[in-house]
């Protein structure tokens, strides 16, 4: 492999600032969405921890004050809802957060790590909004501010030479597996990707033809009809880069179809489903954009472990420091 950073060590630590401050800054504003704090840790029983594909453990310990276990969030995404409606947003409008999490079963390699860093977002929409046309305009929106901050960060470093294409390709898990029906799941996003650059890919959750979904997704967040990812196609390492993971919200109808599918309605016992079916929340978009994820796109970084402090196995940080990398 051969591999040189195009910027230092200081000088990547001040372009991440750069690049962490201005998309925030823009996002807020496409999107019309105030910042919040949230929370690092949830108690277990009030269901506003997300389960992600099923399988990965949440880091627990306990805390002596108040008697109880917490866990330290997996993603913020049934959380953000809730804090919706307890501040009082209005429609169309919505919030951001700095979400910081452990995710301790990843499979640690170029783009995951131990440590999760991203930008967690929800807007309150009307139930005439829950269609895949007003997901679609929201991924534009999205899209838009990433190729303004490409511009930016090209006329600030040169060097880096970043760019993305006018528009971002949307297209359904089902029509990607009839283009591609050879291909894996990964090869598919791959190949779509490195066609067109900047691909959402949308409807992830239900089976395709094959009995499986396109992409393991919780049955208590995102509508499987109403929810994808953005991915950009990233030359450092030939492949495609999810940066962003986001849909339209369950509604009570959804929620419970999902639920039976997964086997999981014992879930609407817990506050949050049950919160859902009653329509005690409001109806939402909202999704997650990785910071070091973009951070690397935009300075064409080999290693997530070059834009983020964690921890890497020995013989990793051996192999990347012969290969010229700096793990963090």
């Amino acid at each position: 492999m051969t591999y040189k950073s195009p910027l230092g060590l200081l000088e990547t630590e001040i372009a991440i600032k750069y690049i962490k401050d201005t998309f925030e800054k823009e996002l807020a504003k496409a999107l019309k969405l105030v910042r919040v704090s949230a929370p690092l840790f949830v108690v277990p029983e009030s269901g506003l921890n997300d389960n992600l594909n099923g399988y990965e453990r949440a880091v627990r310990f306990d805390v002596p004050a108040v008697k109880k276990e917490v866990e330290i969030v997996q993603s913020l995404a049934k959380w953000k809802r809730m804090a919706l409606a307890e501040y009082g947003f209005s429609e169309n409008t919505g919030l951001y957060t700095d979400m910081n999490a452990i995710r301790r079963d990843e499979e640690l390699d170029a783009i995951h790590s131990v440590y999760v860093d991203q930008w967690d977002w929800e807007k309150i929409i009307t139930r005439k909004e829950r269609t895949l046309s007003y997901l679609k305009k929201t991924v534009k929106a999205i899209y838009k501010v990433l190729r303004k901050i490409a511009d930016k960060v090209r006329a600030k470093y040169p060097v880096l030479g970043v760019s993305l294409p006018k528009d971002i390709t949307i297209i359904s898990a089902k029509e990607l597996e009839q283009k591609y029906p050879n291909l894996d799941r990964k090869q598919r996003e791959d190949a779509i990707t490195k066609e067109n650059k900047a691909v959402f890919i949308y409807g992830i959750g239900w089976p395709l033809k094959d009995g499986k979904s396109h992409d393991g997704r919780a049955a208590d967040y995102d509508d499987w009809k109403l929810n994808g990812d953005i991915l950009l196609w990233f030359d450092v390492l030939d492949r495609a880069l999810e940066i962003s993971s986001m849909g339209i919200r369950v509604d009570e109808k959804s929620l419970y179809k999902q639920l039976k599918a997964k086997g999981e309605l014992h879930k609407l016992s817990n506050p949050y489903c049950t919160a859902v079916t009653e329509n005690k929340l409001p109806l939402t978009i909202g999704g997650g954009i990785g910071q070091s994820r973009l951070c690397m796109f935009f300075l064409k970084k080999c290693h997530i472990g070059e834009v983020q402090a964690s921890v890497w196995p020995d013989g990793m940080r051996a192999e990347k420091e012969k290969q010229g990398v700096h793990l963090l």
